[in-house]
């Protein structure tokens, strides 16, 4: 009966760890770069014990490769609905699906732009791309390349361009590098904006603005469409 009541206990408070754990590697590692982070800070900054690395992840490399394995769950919780939904048909692709890309726009915004773990996120994946390691192949394994593809096949819809094609691909990328803008460039935004944060009214209001280039590039991709 003891043993059972420990056991219940105790499984609570090694998932808490874990979690800690993710949340402080993610935020040094983003801040200070995997080689210059230690184990030791990390376990400091999650207030756990600097065994409990090895135990829930093997390693410092484990964790790190554990950041990004969360970073991609997060990212299919939030999108991961929307990026599903079927896909409207190829007879009425083209309003649908301009309606679908504003709304996947909309929600990058309420997520990239509001939410502090994004920031979080946005920074450890910035890391990432200047300094490649193996969680970046899961990353975008997991989030870039499925994602990307996904909108490349709703822009076809939209504009009756092919979705593997380099225009195409570009487009998106366009698309989604003006959301991110807005959370790299956050400090930026605010001072030139003259806002306090970025909350939820600040966010629709760029939401407005971002899904009206949208709406733009689309009408003009339809009439350069032969």
């Amino acid at each position: 009966m003891t043993t059972n009541r420990t056991t219940q206990e105790t499984a609570p408070s090694a998932a808490k760890t874990r979690e800690a754990l993710i949340d402080a590697a993610l935020t040094l590692f983003g801040t200070k770069g995997f080689a210059a982070t230690s184990t030791r800070e990390i376990a400091a900054a999650a207030k756990a014990n600097i065994g409990s690395i090895a135990y829930h992840f093997g390693s410092k490399e484990g964790l790190r490769d554990a950041c990004a394995r969360h970073i991609v769950d997060t990212v299919q919780t939030v999108a991961g609905p929307i990026l599903a939904s079927p896909l409207p048909s190829p007879e009425t692709g083209g309003p649908a699906a301009d309606e679908l890309l504003r709304a996947i726009l909309e929600r990058m915004i309420g997520f990239l732009v509001v939410q502090p773990e994004a920031g979080r996120i946005a920074q450890f994946i910035l890391r990432e791309m200047s300094q490649p390691t193996p969680a970046l192949d899961i990353v975008y394994s997991g989030v870039f390349e499925p994602v990307h593809r996904r909108l490349c096949r709703i822009w076809e819809l939209a504009t009756g361009e092919p979705a593997e094609s380099e225009r195409t691909k570009l487009a998106v990328f366009t698309m989604i590098g003006q959301v991110i803008y807005f959370r790299i460039g956050r400090e930026a935004v605010l001072r030139r904006m003259g806002w306090a944060s970025i909350g939820s009214e600040e966010a629709a209001r760029i939401a407005e603005v971002a899904g009206d280039n949208l709406m733009a590039a689309l009408a003009a991709r339809k009439e350069d469409k032969p």
